[in-house]
């Protein structure tokens, strides 16, 4: 996901690992474009087709639907000016 921010967004993004109480891990990615990508636009049982296998990139995001317990995105918006903007993308895994 913070690859994906970086080839796709142009601003300022972040980072945050949480350490849930119940031993699971959440990440969550921050980036100024309001745009939720799939997966994280849909529910968890649609899923983004495999790349091809010549592909240099479009693994990234499959390899979240395959991995994480549970995921999902929400838009903040896309004033320019407001600090909210943009989007947070996010997933969680068992430990």
């Amino acid at each position: 996901m913070v690859t994906n921010t970086y080839l796709h967004t142009n601003g300022p993004a972040s980072l945050r690992l949480t350490a849930l109480a119940d031993g699971r891990l959440r990440v969550g990615v921050w980036d100024s474009h309001p745009r939720v990508p799939a997966p994280f636009a849909r529910p968890p049982h649609d899923h983004v087709p495999l790349a091809p296998s010549d592909a240099d990139g479009g693994r990234g995001l499959r390899l979240v639907q395959e991995y994480a317990d549970c995921w999902g995105g929400v838009s903040l918006g896309d004033g320019t000016l407001d600090y909210r903007a943009g989007k947070l993308l996010w997933f969680e895994v068992s430990g």
